[in-house]
Parts: structure tokens; C-alpha cells; sequence
């Protein structure tokens, strides 16, 4: 236990957590894995146990504990082998959710907070668009406000939870002369006339549903507005280093779990008369990986204590995923090469691990995107500023 940053109520809940996922969610995985679809009553369990409310208000159903316990439930999630169902529950949780907190009104906490929350309904966030990409002031989506209503017409790609969801949280073009500047956050029911998705074949990630959305003239009330109108691209900018820093969280505990696994394997598994963990060359190749792991794992918890105590961290944020996804695919990569060519079977968990690894570089903002935003802060001295609300 790092006591550091973790207290004895956090290892409890830890525990708590791991028994609940081996009893309720790893008997299911392999058929989740298979059919791409995950069946509802998971997310009713979520919901019952509080995992989706960890760090949310009381009023609407939330535990509001600190950002640890989020931590946790990341960590432990990428410790059940199968990214598409982990993307699918912090989806929810942490992008869709993130702005019916801080950007929803009232009512829209009441109606769409609460049950998310409970697990009754499952949001996803939609801002990624075909040509867009990680460019999200490009964006094309446009929102027309007539009268008491908006329309809001445009497509959306690569979204998570984008086929099974209740409800979208989507970002849209309010001002399209003022380019990054004119953008706002809306809420849109699925069942909404206009809304198509269609689901997306992927290389890992393959039990959660990732959809291309389209939006043909779909009208929504004035009030589905979250936040002020025009202030869009600073709402996903501050929730953006959240973003980055689950990815990375996740990236180092799944490179744990690929070591800690590789490990064990190399105990067991003899050559030459002897047990694997004895050759020089692949234990030193463990003890760099494990220095690896724990350094991301070590910046990481610290950029979490730093988010508790109200500093901005989108630097630390965007250092953080691009350094954890890369040493996450690396290391994950490396384990596999120890278990030789069972680590190439599909029976063993490498193979999916190395696939659903492969999309850390590349969601929330790519490698490339990163390494310039973190240029601008380092080379030109650039600041970002939390959004006012």
C-alpha cells in the first residue's frame, strides 16, 4: 500500500471493488469480447454499488469521495483484461457525467445526473468528428438556435458508447465565424428524431460499442444548452487534462497487470532445467520494465493529489498520457515476447492486452497533439487557464 496517498479506507475499497469485479464482471468478459455488446444490468450493478458516483455530489446519488477512489476503480478495471469494457464504464462515468456536473443545469442533473449515476441511464461524450480528429476547434457540427429550440446537424466518430447509450452529451458549432470560440455543449436524448449510429469495427476495445453519429436537422429544446452558449471549447479543454490523466492511469495499470503476469509465467515455466526468471538477460529486461511502470505510476498519483488541491494540470495531464501509453504498449509488448509463442495466443492474456494497449497513444488527443501542447507550455511559454463558470 503507497500510504502516501492511499488510506486504509481506499485499500478497502479496493478489495471491495476486486471481489466485485471477479463475482459480476469476469464471468462475462469472454462473451462481451465476442459480441461487442455489454448487457445492461452491469451498469444497474455499477449503479447499485455507487461505482459511478464515486466522486459526485450526494444531492444526486454521488458518494463525493476524493479522486483516489477513482484511481482505484481505473486501476482495477484495467486488471480484468478487457479495455473495451473498462473504456465503456469511465466513459460514462468520467466524460459523459463530467459535464452533466459541472456544465448541466438543475433540472438536467435531476433528470440525466441521478440516473447515470444509479446506473439507470448511460451517457457517452461527443466530440471527435471524421475530419476533425484530435483538431477539435475544426470542428463542423453546427447548432442553429431557432426560436425556443436548437438544431443541430453534423457527424461525430470514434465515440464510445455511442450505439447503446441513453443519452449524448455533443459538442456543436454555435458560432461557426468565431472558429474555436464558437462552439457550446449540448444534451441530447437518443431517442431524439435524426440521431443515426452506426457501430464501428476496431482492433481492440472490442467488448465496448464505438459508433459514427450523425445528426440530420435533430431539434432540441434551448434549455439542452449545458453552460453558457460559445464556451464549449474551454469546458472540453479543462476536462481534457481529466481525460489524458485516466489514460494515463489506466496505461500504467495495465502495464502492471502485463508484468505482474509475466512474472509469475516466468516462475513457472522451466528451460534448460531451470525456471525463466533465472536468466540474467530476461531479468534485467523485468527490472527495467518494473522501474518504468513505477515511475509513470509514481508521477501519476502525484498529479492526482495535485488536481485534489485545485492546481491546474494540463501540462502534468498531457505528460502523463504521453509517456504512460507509450511505456504501457512497450512494456506490454515486451511481456508478451517473454511468454514466446503462448503469449501469441489468444487464450493467454497478452494478445487482447497488446491490442486494446495500442489505443492509448492515440485516443483523448494523439501522441502527436501532445508532444505539441506540451511544446507550446515548455518552448513558448504558453499558459492555459481553467475555464470560468
Amino acid at each position: 500500500m503507497n500510504s502516501m496517498y492511499f488510506t486504509e479506507e481506499h485499500e478497502l475499497f479496493r478489495k471491495s471493488f476486486q471481489e466485485f469485479l471477479k463475482k459480476e464482471v469476469v464471468p462475462h468478459i469472454e462473451k462481451w469480447e465476442k459480441t461487442g455488446t455489454i448487457e445492461r444490468f452491469i451498469w444497474e450493478k455499477f449503479g447499485e454499488m455507487g461505482y459511478f458516483g464515486l466522486t459526485y455530489p450526494e444531492k444526486y446519488g454521488g458518494l463525493e469521495l476524493d479522486l483516489f477512489y477513482t484511481v482505484i476503480f481505473l486501476e482495477e478495471l484495467q486488471k480484468i483484461n478487457s479495455g473495451g469494457f473498462a473504456a465503456a464504464m469511465w466513459a460514462h462515468s468520467y466524460l459523459a457525467m463530467t459535464h452533466l456536473n459541472v456544465e448541466g443545469s438543475e433540472e438536467i442533473k435531476k433528470n440525466y445526473l441521478a440516473p447515470s449515476i444509479a446506473g439507470e441511464k448511460i451517457g457517452c461524450l461527443c466530440i471527435t468528428e471524421p475530419f476533425g480528429g484530435s483538431d477539435v476547434a475544426a470542428m463542423r457540427t453546427t447548432a442553429v438556435k431557432k426560436g425556443d429550440k436548437y438544431v443541430i446537424n453534423g457527424s461525430k466518430t470514434f465515440i464510445t458508447n455511442g450505439v447503446y447509450s441513453d443519452y449524448l452529451v455533443v459538442a456543436a458549432k454555435t458560432s461557426p465565424d468565431k472558429g474555436g470560440k464558437g462552439m457550446s455543449i449540448f444534451l441530447m436524448d437518443r431517442d431524439t428524431p435524426g440521431i443515426s449510429s452506426t457501430k464501428l469495427d476496431k482492433l481492440g476495445w472490442r467488448a465496448s460499442d464505438t459508433a459514427e453519429i450523425a445528426f440530420d436537422n435533430v431539434e432540441i429544446p434551448a434549455s439542452n444548452l449545458m453552460g453558457d452558449e460559445d464556451k464549449g471549447f474551454n469546458y472540453i479543454m479543462q476536462h481534457f487534462a481529466f481525460e489524458r490523466l485516466i489514460m494515463g492511469v489506466n496505461a500504467h495499470a495495465r502495464a502492471e497487470f502485463a508484468l505482474d503476469y509475466a512474472i509469475n509465467y516466468m516462475g513457472e515455466r522451466m528451460a534448460f532445467g531451470k525456471t525463466i526468471d533465472k536468466f540474467q538477460a530476461l531479468r534485467h529486461n523485468v527490472a527495467e520494465m518494473a522501474s518504468e511502470v513505477e515511475m509513470c505510476k509514481e508521477f501519476n498519483y502525484s498529479i492526482v493529489k495535485r488536481m485534489i488541491d485545485g492546481v491546474y494540470v494540463v501540462k502534468e495531464a498531457s505528460m502523463s498520457k504521453l509517456l504512460s501509453t507509450k511505456m504501457a504498449d512497450k512494456v506490454i509488448y515486451d511481456c508478451l515476447q517473454l511468454l514466446g509463442g503462448y503469449g501469441y495466443m489468444e487464450e493467454y492474456p497478452m494478445a487482447r492486452l497488446l491490442r486494446d494497449s495500442r489505443l492509448g497513444p492515440i485516443g483523448g488527443g494523439t501522441s502527436e497533439i501532445l508532444r505539441e501542447i506540451i511544446a507550446k507550455m515548455v518552448i513558448d511559454k504558453k499558459e492555459y487557464k481553467p475555464a470560468a463558470h
